[in-house]
């Protein structure tokens, strides 16, 4: 008897053992901020909306939410009560009916056109600008050089959040996060001042005070643009060899074993060579088939999503419904169509206009970058290239969007980017140190060490044909528009104008400008053929295109 009771005995000691085991699992501390009336052993709830968002992307973006609380937020609220344990709660609540709204309009939006068209765009206008003005600075436009740069470029490029000395006026930014919270949130959370102000000022803190002023300066651009490059070849070369006395005399008389190590050394170069041929062959086959299959939408498919057109009116709180998430991989204007969060119809797109493929503004933003039109030869090239991809536009069209989709915008480049964030901002789990900004003469080491990086890609007998003359002083001509924080400061906002349209399409008014239905590229070949100088601004009440 006593026989047959022990097993029993020790199958209901495994399986306490195994509930004890998991109630006594230590509880995460988004659960013990963010939660703290769950029972525990449970899980979190989801945050976002989209059911196939993995579960490790789920742990990561809570991780996150709940260091970023407890630094920001827990830090000055537990002087004024120690008691109250709501509050982190109810910012949660509020943040989670945020990030869904977002995420259901981040999945409708077209990101392509805005990838491949405005971003573009505006870089190559970037640069015009700042070169015209930097023509001038000498010259009786500039008085005599008593105006200084950053007044010139912003007389080329106004803004109104933007002085001309570089400042960002916090104001505008306030006004347009205020309107992303009140899209974004119910009624109910959005009419407490409380919460709503806490949230609104940790992202104006964040993007304001924190992101643009440090990733305009021009060390930092440099700094990246270096560590994109990778470790200079050249370190390597540096180095003494470590040259060994080899231990027997070298045989330098030919032999049998000399050929046929040679015989075999070619015929394994000769079929590695065949192996990386078939193996490209193959996954070109199957990307060209992946993207001819793709349900990714292209130049004729995507213009409802143009975030340059007609604007849409903001919706009213009497509006809005639930939410519900859209497939990625539907066009925006089905998307549109079956997302009640857009709150708007799409209008159609005009037949009349014509519109550049996504090739067309990428490869202008390169010719502009390295001054290809001033040389006969990079001149040819480009020629070449927009030739080609001309004939092949409607499958360039769909390849860039297959690879935007599939190899930037996915859930494994997020991840990454969360996890990157989170160990850079908090590497302890707490805020870190403020970095210490180079000095000056650290920032000449920098901007010359990426002169070096730039002028070793280029092969050397090609350098003459791609660079002119003077490699060194065309390399230099490419980097010297990213050499000026205030200027820097106004590419930064109206990259965050185009991207907050192309979210929030209902923040421009409907009727601003009789000029507001233009295409970005369209006005870029105005600017050429005109020689007049534009740049995309978004007001409080209006989005205009001012030339």
């Amino acid at each position: 008897m006593a026989g047959n009771l022990r097993p029993r005995s020790t199958g209901s000691n495994s399986i306490t053992s195994n509930t004890t085991k998991q109630q006594q699992r230590p509880a995460t501390l988004a659960k013990r901020l963010l939660f703290p009336h769950l029972p525990p052993g449970s899980d979190l709830p989801p945050l976002f909306a989209s059911p196939t968002c993995s579960p490790e992307l789920n742990a990561e973006a809570y991780d996150f939410l709940a260091l970023a609380l407890r630094a920001f937020v827990n830090t000055w609220w537990t002087k004024i009560t120690r008691y109250d344990k709501e509050l982190l709660p109810e910012i949660t609540i509020a943040l989670t009916t945020v990030l869904r709204t977002l995420e259901t309009r981040l999945l409708s939006a077209d990101f392509s056109f805005f990838m491949f068209s405005v971003a573009p765009a505006l870089i190559t206008q970037h640069y015009r600008d700042y070169r015209h003005a930097a023509s001038k600075v000498s010259t009786s436009y500039a008085m005599g050089g008593a105006v200084p740069l950053p007044h010139l470029f912003h007389q080329l490029q106004p803004h109104v959040a933007i002085s001309p000395e570089g400042k960002i006026d916090e104001e505008y930014f306030r006004q347009a996060f205020d309107h992303v919270l009140k899209s974004c949130l119910s009624p109910q959370d959005y009419t407490p001042e409380a919460e709503r102000y806490i949230v609104r000022e940790i992202i104006l803190k964040v993007l304001v005070k924190d992101v643009i002023p440090r990733v305009t300066q021009p060390w930092f651009i440099q700094r990246t643009i270096l560590d994109l490059l990778g470790p200079s070849h050249g370190a390597e070369s540096d180095k003494p060899p470590n040259v060994s006395r080899p231990s027997h005399p070298h045989h330098t008389h030919f032999s049998f074993h000399s050929l046929l190590v040679f015989f075999l050394s070619t015929l394994q170069s000769i079929s590695g060579i065949g192996l990386a041929l078939v193996q490209t062959y193959k996954q070109t086959l199957s990307t060209i088939k992946l993207v001819n299959h793709s349900a990714y939408p292209t130049v004729n498919q995507q213009r409802a999503s143009e975030p340059w057109k007609k604007a849409r009116p903001a919706p009213t709180p009497s509006t809005r419904s639930a939410r519900s998430v859209s497939p990625p991989l539907s066009s925006y204007a089905s998307a549109a169509s079956s997302t009640l969060s857009l709150h708007a119809d799409i209008p159609p797109p005009n037949p009349q206009r014509s519109f550049s493929p996504y090739a067309q503004e990428p490869l202008t933003m390169i010719s502009e970058l390295f001054i290809m039109h001033e040389r006969f030869a990079t001149s040819a090239v480009m020629h070449m290239l927009c030739m080609i991809c001309a004939a092949t536009t409607p499958f360039m069209d769909r390849l860039l969007t297959h690879l935007l989709y599939t190899r930037i915008l996915c859930a494994s480049s997020i991840l990454f980017v969360l996890r990157l964030s989170k160990r850079t901002l908090f590497p302890n789990g707490y805020p870190g140190p403020p970095s210490i900004d180079p000095t000056p003469e650290e920032q000449i080491i920098i901007h010359q060490q990426l002169l070096r990086r730039l002028r070793e890609q280029v092969p050397t007998f090609l350098a003459p044909v791609l660079l002119g003359p003077s490699p060194e002083r065309t390399v230099e001509d490419i980097i010297s528009p990213l050499c000026d924080a205030a200027c820097n400061v106004h590419l930064a906002v109206f990259i965050m104008d185009a991207l907050f349209l192309s979210i929030f399409p209902e923040m421009g008014v409907e009727g601003s400008a009789g000029n507001a239905d233009v295409d970005v590229a369209e006005r870029l070949d105005d600017d050429g053929e005109d020689g007049e100088d534009w740049a995309p601004v978004i007001s409080r009440t209006t989005s205009t295109m001012t030339p």
